[in-house]
């Protein structure tokens, strides 16, 4: 198993993450307080994307889901920009993250788990303008992205645990994504 498992973060790393690792979801630290930072909407996404608080759901009834999985991919980019001013930057690396998402979602549909959950880094951003601002439904359920703070993720714990750095030196900015996974009985 831990080979198997082992390959799953090096397939991370053929996709682009900077780091990858899998951990046991029984060791990620929440927190319902994490909700609180998503009403004060740093984000600008609170109530206007379907992934967000409030629409996600209860952030207890969220956590109590995350822990019915067994293991976690957790990976992370890191992209170099100008400063820390540079918020075009920092778009420009959601972007890249947001890709290396999508293509990890892509393999992992063909291995052999019983259920997965993709979570991203900011919310969805699958669609430039989430259906949810035009109170329609999601376009594309099956691939929705939550953040790992709308499921009470302290992400910066999350790093540590995964053995990875929360932040990466000056002028980078870091994101971090998981697929949630577990196994069919038997494998």
């Amino acid at each position: 198993m831990e080979k198997y498992l082992q390959g799953l973060a090096e397939k991370a790393l053929s996709y682009g993450a900077y780091k990858a690792s899998v951990v046991k979801t029984k060791d990620i630290r929440t927190d319902v307080r994490f909700r609180a930072m998503c009403e004060s909407n740093v984000c600008g996404q609170y109530g206007k994307c379907w992934t967000c608080p409030p629409d996600a759901g209860k952030i207890e009834d969220l956590i109590e889901k995350l822990y019915t999985y067994e293991y976690a991919l957790v990976y992370q980019t890191v992209t170099q920009i100008e400063d820390s001013f540079d918020v075009e930057g920092m778009m420009k690396a959601g972007k890249l993250h947001n890709a290396l998402v999508k293509r990890i979602q892509t393999a992992f549909a063909d291995e052999p788990f019983s259920k997965l959950l993709h979570l991203g880094a900011g919310g969805c951003r699958i669609c430039e303008r989430c259906a949810k601002r035009d109170e329609k439904p999601c376009r594309f359920p099956e691939r929705a992205l939550s953040s790992l703070e709308t499921y009470g993720i302290n992400v910066s714990e999350l790093a540590q645990l995964s053995g990875m750095k929360y932040i990466n030196g000056a002028n980078t900015v870091t994101y971090f994504g998981t697929a949630l996974f577990s196994f069919e009985d038997g494998v």
